[in-house]
């Protein structure tokens, strides 16, 4: 995930977006359907910026679009997908400095940290409701989908939103201003649900942010593939990355992460795994330059999973970042998929 300035506003929906939908019947045969694995989501997801955010020329819809294809095709319902509790401060602390946080309560630095200087518009009065409890908000839905894939029979949970892994300890950027990952990570290790942690981060852009927030650490393992000439530029030099030439094609991809994964879950010794499933490798994307299709990424979600169930680890999904226009069919289908697997 990686956004100019006039495309900053399109990540608004990285983790954000959501759709509020009234109660449903659904079919004795949706109900025959409904996904096994713990979603996770909430209409308070959505971040609106004063109609700001319609202004730019990518599908800022994704996330709507999953949710309501899961929900007209009878995997959710409103009943089923389980709403979470905002991210508390201290559990923001367990990251992010006392300082970084105040700022967030200021809209010259949160626009600074988007690289949104339109946002400079914002009062700082409606901040909080208007983009940051938004954050906080989607946080919450990647701790929740942890615990719950520790506990499900899955050992599976997906969050319809998250893996901001740009934000850092001391700053946000790439529209990513709460480090949802490394919290949720450390709110399993004080609550002593996990000791060990591994990320998988398959978005195009390398997750600096989650790097420089478990940097020297042990109890943690970072595995990044990601476009080797584009943001961010420099990288962060996480445990283990794999830098990927522009244009990388589906074989290609598959091949090398097949090569890795095995190794990867054998030397982390994890008790959950985080995958950062971001979908920008797609062909089309406009803020990098992947030509991978949507059955190379409903692959890759695969073999992620399989491998995790392989070492019986849990599995948490976030979305993370892709914004062409079949970004969100792409990772619907690969969700779908990872659903039906489980019927």
């Amino acid at each position: 995930m990686k956004y100019g300035i006039g495309r900053y506003l399109m990540m608004a929906v990285c983790g954000m977006l959501s759709v509020g939908c009234s109660a449903g019947e659904v079919s004795e045969t949706n109900l025959e359907k409904l996904s096994s694995i713990p979603i996770i989501y909430s209409p308070k997801y959505k971040i609106s910026v004063f109609g700001m955010e319609k202004f730019h020329p990518f599908d800022i819809g994704k996330y709507d679009k999953i949710y309501h294809a899961l929900k007209k095709d009878g995997y959710v319902t409103d009943q089923s997908v389980i709403e979470p509790a905002e991210v508390t401060r201290e559990h923001m602390l367990l990251i992010h400095s006392k300082d970084y946080l105040e700022s967030l309560k200021k809209t010259k630095h949160v626009a600074r940290y988007l690289e949104a200087p339109q946002l400079r518009v914002i009062p700082d009065r409606l901040l909080d409701a208007k983009i940051v409890s938004r954050f906080r908000k989607a946080t919450g839905g990647t701790i929740e989908a942890a615990r719950r894939a520790l506990k499900a029979k899955s050992k599976m949970a997906i969050n319809l939103g998250g893996g901001f892994h740009h934000a850092k300890p001391h700053c946000g950027e790439g529209f990513c201003i709460i480090a949802d990952v490394p919290i949720a990570i450390r709110v399993l290790q004080k609550e002593r649900l996990i000791q060990r942690a591994l990320i998988i981060d398959t978005d195009i852009h390398q997750g600096n942010g989650t790097i420089v927030s478990l940097k020297n650490d042990p109890s943690t393992y970072t595995f990044s593939m990601h476009e080797k000439d584009i943001y961010p530029v420099p990288k962060e030099q996480g445990d283990e990355d794999v830098e990927l030439a522009a244009g990388v094609t589906d074989a290609v991809y598959l091949t090398l992460l097949k090569s890795k994964l095995d190794q990867l879950l054998i030397k982390s010794k994890p008790d959950i795994v985080f995958h950062v499933a971001g979908c920008d490798a797609l062909d089309g994307d406009p803020l990098a330059s992947g030509k991978m299709t949507a059955e190379g990424i409903e692959k890759r979600d695969a073999m992620i999973v399989s491998v995790c169930k392989k070492y019986g680890v849990p599995y948490v999904m976030t979305l993370s970042g892709g914004y062409s226009k079949g970004a969100w069919e792409a990772q619907y289908k690969s969700i779908r998929a990872l659903i039906k697997g489980e019927m």
